[in-house]
């Protein structure tokens, strides 16, 4: 793989900033991809950069809208600095695009307005005995039958009409968007469009063997898997979409993919009556839902002891809040089922709880709460899921930007792609244990301060820079214990998707006391009318077990009578 520069955003005051964009993702992918592209198809993209700006445009323009046919005269683009109808001859004498598509009748008719239709099909209609004045979506239902074959436009219009073109190379793009996305659920505006120069990104090293991509096939399967997916969106058969599913490969990230293809074509299976199809792929699934989702399906076709069998073997694996308190639900209703004893539910413990009467002074809640508990020997911040978050993002800064396959595929990431699917841990884990040497050798407090100068300002999916500064940092390093930091990071890898929410509102330091006792507190705000949600009634308890301290501080209003 050859060595380029780091490609940089478009500047957005370019009015061609768009092909711009584009040009860096074809380039991407052919520098970092050409050996996963057939040499047809290395050879088309260089015939894309040999284009003429205006026709590299077009193109670009058309390839970004949906679908692949366009009215050449609903094209209109003046920024392209030429004709688009010159532009269009480029494209199709390069073959880009077919100037004379055979169009199906649907696609005439998402084409073409009602107007310039009726006048076509009058004498079919009416030899049918139906009227010409049919509304659209009734005339084509009702020529459907009769109109079978692709046309092109002369053969479908008697009189002259503007010409339609076909993009040719389509699925080109798409596995062009695949390799650079590392998914296609991203269209081209998520980059093309977007104002990449509002972000820094951290620089990721891109190597041969980081790619996500390492050969040829693996880029087909994941093609694969969009399709059955696509075509479970589009209602088809879930039966007929589990004999489509590939094979389970050896890439981890291909796998979580086709964990998360087979979670949804168990719900479709279930939906359309296949409960056995439905347990089959939801058994195949390792995403963590799926397990959840069996158990309550066997529970309703009555296989009691089968629940019983997965449901107890499950309850010794570690869980997140979410999971344990679903499981313990099921187990609970299982073993009246199977005349097992019920097995002891986990105590939850008591959340501490206080009531200020405070004036309605404006401002948010939380906000009047932060400063009506503010003191010089006790100050309060309103953190909500910043701080702990991003004390865990600065700590392990290199941990969640180390390059390994699935994780990066351009360089305009704010996190790893992988970062809420099951395995994200389990990849990293040796890099994750030397992080957490260093809050067991104290060596963590420099390494955050450090990181929090040297990357000022760059992306972080758990950092969020406007909510910190060095002041708060060190209150928070000085105050939080390192036991107590190790427990909430290492509850927030349990279940990164669910954990980082769910955080309380403020904390308050006590830098003056001694470093024997509690020195810092979490405080939950509920105003007049709001209550707890369960993620976070679940931090809630999980500080107390712990013995951290936090607490819901709920408010009313003086003079209002208003009281939860």
């Amino acid at each position: 793989m050859s060595m380029h520069p780091r490609p940089a955003a478009a500047d957005l005051e370019n009015p061609l900033y768009y092909l711009e964009n584009m040009e860096t993702v074809v380039a991407w992918v052919a520098n970092h991809h050409a050996d996963l592209l057939l040499e047809p198809e290395r050879t088309r993209l260089h015939n894309f950069f040999e284009l003429p700006r205006p026709a590299r445009a077009l193109l670009t323009r058309m390839v970004m809208r949906s679908g692949d046919l366009f009215r050449a005269n609903k094209l209109n683009y003046p920024e392209l600095g030429s004709p688009e109808a010159q532009a269009l001859d480029e494209l199709a004498a390069s073959g880009w695009l077919d100037a004379d598509p055979l169009l199906t009748l649907d696609e005439l008719f998402r084409l073409f307005t009602l107007a310039e239709l009726r006048p076509a099909f009058a004498l079919a209609l009416t030899q049918a005995g139906f009227s010409k004045s049919l509304p659209k979506s009734q005339m084509r239902e009702t020529l459907r039958d009769t109109f079978t074959d692709a046309r092109s436009l002369t053969d479908w219009f008697d009189e002259t009409i503007a010409p339609a073109v076909r993009v040719s190379h389509m699925a080109l793009f798409d596995r062009i968007r695949l390799m650079f996305f590392g998914n296609l659920r991203q269209s081209w505006s998520d980059f093309v469009l977007v104002e990449l120069g509002h972000h820094r990104y951290e620089e990721v090293e891109f190597t041969p063997e980081a790619r996500a991509f390492s050969q040829r096939s693996e880029v087909d399967t994941y093609l694969a898997m969009h399709q059955c997916r696509e075509n479970l969106d589009a209602g088809v058969p879930a039966a007929e979409v589990w004999a489509e599913v590939p094979m389970i490969t050896d890439s981890p990230w291909l796998t979580s993919r086709r964990d998360r293809l087979l979670l949804e074509l168990g719900r479709q299976a279930e939906r359309q009556g296949e409960r056995e199809l439905a347990l089959q792929a939801l058994a195949g699934s390792g995403h963590r839902e799926a397990r959840l989702k069996q158990l309550r399906l066997l529970e309703r076709m009555k296989r009691f002891e089968d629940a019983w069998a997965i449901a107890a073997h499950w309850q010794n694996h570690e869980l997140s809040d979410a999971e344990a308190q679903g499981l313990a639900r099921i187990l609970k209703r299982l073993a009246k089922k199977v005349g097992k004893p019920v097995p002891p539910a986990p105590q939850s413990p008591e959340i501490r709880e206080f009531t200020l009467t405070l004036p309605q002074t404006g401002g948010s809640v939380e906000a009047i709460v932060r400063d009506h508990l503010w003191s010089a020997e006790a100050p309060v911040f309103f953190v909500e899921n910043t701080l702990i978050n991003s004390l865990f993002g600065l700590l392990c800064w290199h941990t969640i930007f180390k390059a390994i396959p699935g994780a990066f595929f351009h360089p305009f990431h704010t996190g790893p792609a992988d970062l809420v699917r099951d395995d994200f841990v389990a990849r990293r884990q040796a890099e994750f244990r030397q992080c957490f040497a260093a809050l067991h050798d104290g060596s963590y407090r420099r390494r955050i301060l450090d990181t929090y100068a040297a990357k000022q300002g760059i992306t972080n999916p758990f950092v969020t820079w406007p909510a910190l500064n060095e002041e708060l940092l060190v209150l928070a390093l000085d105050c939080i214990p390192v036991a107590d930091l190790q427990v909430l990071f290492e509850r927030l890898l349990l279940n990164i998707r669910e954990h980082r929410s769910g955080f309380p509102d403020l904390i308050r330091f006590y830098p003056e006391i001694a470093e024997n006792k509690p020195r810092y507190e979490m405080i939950e705000v509920k105003g007049p009318g709001d209550r707890l949600q369960d993620h976070q009634i679940r931090w809630l308890h999980a500080f107390a077990r712990q013995g951290i301290a936090a607490s819901v501080c709920y408010v009313r209003w003086q003079n209002s009578g208003a009281t939860l």
